[in-house]
């Protein structure tokens, strides 16, 4: 048996989450469209993560390796470096609060007290409705409109801590 079939039999065996078929079919199709497994690992992340309530536990992290053949350390190492794929639950919502200098000097910290109190949870917890989590993210390039905040892929700018929680109020 070769390294690499060693690799995935050991993945195999750690696979203790299931992809749903039409997961296992659309990372599939993606396949098609790479030259490697590795090449795919994005994007079938996207997928299981869409499947499993938007978050990657260890044994979907194995299923994503198993599927592609890929060692479990290679796809967990992917799912730590990128802040797109989350190792614990998330709000359907997903928060990002900018934290670099400009959002610092003009009210971030305001901004994140904002989120704390209008949400009743820290930062990295998820309400208990599922609505929404928050976290402090360094940049997110619009140091014009700071004090700014990103929900979901939509940025919202120039915000004062009412405004931003009444933007979060709107959240459904």
């Amino acid at each position: 048996m070769s390294a690499t079939a060693e690799q995935t039999a050991s993945v195999a065996e750690l696979a203790l989450a299931e992809l749903p078929d039409a997961a296992k079919a659309e990372i599939a199709e993606i396949r098609k469209r790479y030259p490697t497994a590795q090449a795919a690992l994005l994007p079938a992340l996207h997928i299981a993560q869409r499947n499993f309530d938007g978050w990657l536990a260890e044994p979907v992290i194995a299923a994503v390796a198993a599927e592609l053949g890929l060692p479990v350390s290679t796809v967990y190492g992917v799912v730590t470096f990128y802040d797109l794929y989350h190792l614990k639950p998330v709000g359907r919502h997903r928060i990002r609060v900018c934290n670099n200098l400009s959002c610092q000097l003009r009210g971030a910290e305001e901004i994140l007290d904002a989120m704390r109190a209008e949400l009743g949870v820290g930062e990295d917890e998820v309400t208990d409705d599922g609505r929404c989590s928050y976290v402090h993210f360094e940049c997110l390039g619009s140091c014009d409109t700071a004090p700014m905040m990103m929900i979901d892929d939509d940025y919202h700018e120039n915000l004062t801590p009412e405004s931003a929680r009444e933007i979060v109020r709107g959240l459904k």
